[in-house]
């Protein structure tokens, strides 16, 4: 059965518990190099932000790729950076899941609900967003079904459209369900440095 062997590189992975700002940080470094940092709720025990990092060709620290979480900009500050977000017309796609779906929402889409459609392809792995009137298109794949060999599955995706906002919600697989809960006691058990106790504890 394929499901553990993610759930089993988390296990092996090197862990990092910072509990921060009503958040418990989580860093991963796995054995290949790569690293995974992860923001959870501390009430709610979701998801608020996944990044990732690997070693550039030179050997070299690359960037952080944001998967889940408001996208960062790399040249601005927080503050710059929202200023210029608020400004701009220019379509905005990000992850923000809920317990019990992954969401997606892409905002500054002024079009109404019956422009758009939301497909699941399931040779290339990826949901399509597609608008009548030709002034969108975006493919996106989900990095959490490719992580547990799960198929996608066209009856767990919906989407619906408020305040220029397109939001699309895929209801997450039991199979999903029961490791992230599963992760979440192993991550529980870590124990967890508070800010401005010096370093991290680790496992």
């Amino acid at each position: 059965m394929a499901v553990p062997s993610w759930l089993e590189r988390l296990r092996a992975a090197r862990k990092t518990a910072l509990v921060q700002d009503g958040k418990r940080k989580i860093h991963y470094l796995f054995e290949d190099g790569k690293e995974m940092a992860e923001e959870y709720d501390i009430k709610t025990g979701q998801l608020i932000s996944r990044k990732w990092r690997e070693k550039n060709t030179l050997g070299g620290t690359g960037k952080w790729q944001v998967e889940v979480g408001e996208p960062t900009s790399p040249l601005l500050g927080a503050l710059e950076s929202e200023l210029i977000t608020e400004s701009s017309s220019n379509p905005i796609f990000m992850r923000k899941d809920t317990l019990s779906s992954f969401q997606w929402r892409i905002r500054n889409l002024p079009y109404p609900k019956e422009v758009y459609s939301v497909s699941v392809e399931e040779e290339q792995r990826c949901c399509v967003i597609r608008t009548t009137n030709k002034k969108y298109y975006k493919k996106f794949s989900i990095p959490d079904l490719d992580r547990y060999h799960l198929p996608l599955d066209a009856a767990a995706l919906s989407f619906t459209h408020a305040n220029n906002t397109l939001i699309i919600t895929y209801q997450k697989p039991k199979e999903i369900l029961a490791a992230e809960e599963q992760l979440q006691k192993e991550l529980k058990k870590i124990k967890a440095a508070n800010s401005g106790d010096g370093d991290c504890k680790t496992q």
